[in-house]
């Protein structure tokens, strides 16, 4: 029998073997862009993060925190800041214009500053984790779609197998080698697919765990702020 290789394999199978084929194709190139530009991001924001926190605890006041954070382009705990920062501004013209300044009114308000950082913690998780479903759905989907391709290429083999009145192996097995083909695509899809989806599932977890710490870093320094302000 002629060795038939993969592009061979493609070119001689059935129409809709080729759009399954296809669709696999264009699943794996967007994975892939996914892959390298969730590397490149992930990795400049938590080289953002180290700098911007390390900063942060080292700056006198929070005007000084609040050039550095402007100076970051994807840091989540710099979003963070900048919304408790304008958030506090907000606060202190509201509280200027209403009258003399009281603790209780500075502690009440903290709940919206507060609304306002786990709010941003979100958006900032999401904007992180945008496209990653993609990647979860194609490792779930893509061996389910080449299992497809198969079993229509193999309905389709079987077809040519009646009208020739032959079933020998020289029939047979071009048929199935394309239709097969379709299944190893779809694992070859998927498997990437699932791997960089739990890699960089953890790695945004690990990123909501040091938002999260400090955005509770934060605003504890703000309300201890606040009550040291009102004791002096």
């Amino acid at each position: 029998m002629e060795h038939l290789n993969v592009l061979a394999l493609f070119w001689n199978a059935d129409l809709v073997v080729k759009c399954v084929m296809l669709l696999l194709l264009g699943f794996s190139v967007y994975c892939w862009y996914i892959v390298f530009q969730k590397f490149s991001l992930f990795r400049k924001a938590r080289q953002e993060s180290e700098e911007f926190v390390a900063t942060f605890w080292e700056c006198r006041d929070l005007a000084d925190a609040h050039k550095a954070a402007k100076r970051t382009a994807v840091c989540p705990e710099a979003a963070i800041f900048l919304t408790g920062y304008h958030e506090l501004q907000k606060l202190s013209k509201s509280q200027t214009a209403s009258g003399p300044e009281t603790l209780e009114r500075r502690l009440a308000g903290m709940e919206p500053l507060k609304r306002a950082v786990h709010k941003t913690e979100i958006l900032e998780l999401s904007r992180l984790g945008l496209s990653l479903p993609f990647l979860a759905t194609t490792g779930s989907t893509a061996p389910f779609i080449g299992l497809f391709g198969t079993v229509w290429g193999i309905m389709t083999s079987f077809r040519e197998i009646g009208l020739r009145g032959s079933a020998s192996l020289a029939v047979v097995a071009p048929g199935v080698s394309e239709a097969l083909i379709v299944t190893a695509a779809g694992l070859v899809v998927a498997i990437p697919a699932v791997v960089f989806y739990n890699y960089y599932s953890n790695l945004l977890t690990g990123i909501e765990s040091r938002m999260h710490s400090f955005s509770t870093d934060f605003l504890n320094l703000i309300e201890r702020d606040f009550i040291a302000r009102h004791n002096s």
